[in-house]
């Protein structure tokens, strides 16, 4: 599994006053070849220190009524030995907008993304981090590390249901792996429903991750990489995997993917690859994306987030039937796309939409 709860020293934590202010933390620890090298269980304390907040309420709205969103962004080991974030200012806009949505006070977008490229930067300073390995080229970066930055809001103490009006800004880091390993692309889609008209299925919020983990664990456990949702009212339009937005190259040439609404995350990783194929001249359609249109006419098929990055999807069923795209392998153009994108989030190729920057100490 890519995440493992090993948060990285430095933290971030910021709180609204009539105004957002905060500061950076730095939390017990030793060399990063220090605490290679202690036991499981004293190795695994230290992390559950790092892991405590005392100065948060417990019981709050966000622990109680799940009212808190998050953030996935990503910073990559670069190939001259730097290290920079993928696009951190969409992530800290749509941080504000998804606090705004949940009706508390929107956090400063220029703070969450200092804390965002400061927390990372320092970290880096102490060692820990993760080191480009040459190695990654051979397959795409299907197989590369990154540290993980994760944003998240927390509410002042509550009990009844209310709103946050005073929420905090908590920046954690910690390293991350692939997403999804191995050769297993086959998806599955799901009866469950991930969200609906009229409510928060656009907002990056905790609420929205409940349905998904459930339902991605039952399809695991059947075998499968992934599971896709379809929409809530006819049960025939594809909306999304279990956290990432869903791609289908269709045989005549057009690459779609689901119009964004009130049920569609705004995908950062999703609004680039959609620059990334009409930069190439691909005809690119965000439209409704019928299942039955996919299963008859797509050619290759793709899930793309923060956590997924580009991956490909081999094979979908559906109610039993199982339908491969081409050959059954990772598509062309999902691959090429995909080798474009790490190669720019790497720093092996030219990063010509100035998508990356570099962090701060």
């Amino acid at each position: 599994m890519a995440f493992t709860l090993s948060i990285y020293p430095w933290v971030y934590v910021g709180k609204y006053d009539n105004n957002w202010s905060g500061d950076f933390i730095e939390q017990e620890h030793l060399s990063p070849e220090e605490e290679s090298a202690l036991p499981a269980d004293e190795l695994e304390a230290l992390h559950n220190r790092r892991n405590s907040f005392p100065d948060l309420p417990l019981v709050n709205y966000t622990s109680q009524y799940g009212l808190g969103c998050f953030e996935g962004v990503k910073a990559f080991p670069q190939k001259d030995g730097g290290l920079k974030v993928f696009r951190p200012g969409e992530n800290a806009a749509r941080m504000a907008r998804s606090m705004e949505g949940l009706g508390m006070p929107g956090v400063d977008t220029e703070l969450c993304e200092k804390a965002i490229l400061g927390t990372a930067g320092r970290n880096a300073e102490l060692g820990f981090t993760v080191k480009y390995d040459p190695e990654w080229e051979k397959d795409s970066f299907l197989s590369a590390g990154s540290i993980y930055i994760r944003p998240f809001s927390w509410s002042e103490p509550g009990i009844g249901i209310s709103l946050s009006k005073k929420p905090w800004l908590v920046v954690v880091n910690t390293a991350v792996s692939a997403y999804f390993s191995g050769d297993n692309f086959n998806a599955v889609t799901t009866d469950m429903i991930r969200a609906t008209p009229k409510g928060t299925g656009w907002i990056k919020c905790d609420a929205n991750y409940v349905i998904p983990c459930l339902a991605k664990n039952k399809a695991v456990q059947a075998g499968y990489m992934e599971a896709i949702f379809l929409d809530a009212e006819e049960h025939k339009y594809i909306e999304e995997g279990s956290s990432c937005n869903f791609f289908t190259l269709m045989k005549d040439g057009t690459l779609v993917t689901p119009e964004l609404g009130d049920t569609i995350l705004p995908g950062i990783t999703r609004k680039s690859i959609i620059t990334l194929a009409q930069d190439r001249g691909v005809k690119v359609e965000e439209r409704k994306l019928a299942l039955e249109e996919v299963l008859s006419e797509g050619a290759e098929s793709f899930v793309t987030g923060t956590a997924a990055g580009i991956t490909p999807i081999t094979s979908l069923t559906h109610e039993g039937n199982k339908v491969s795209f081409g050959k059954g392998t990772p598509g062309e153009l999902s691959m090429s796309l995909l080798k474009e994108l790490k190669g720019i989030q790497y720093g092996v190729l030219e990063d010509r939409f100035n998508w990356m920057v570099s962090v701060e100490s």
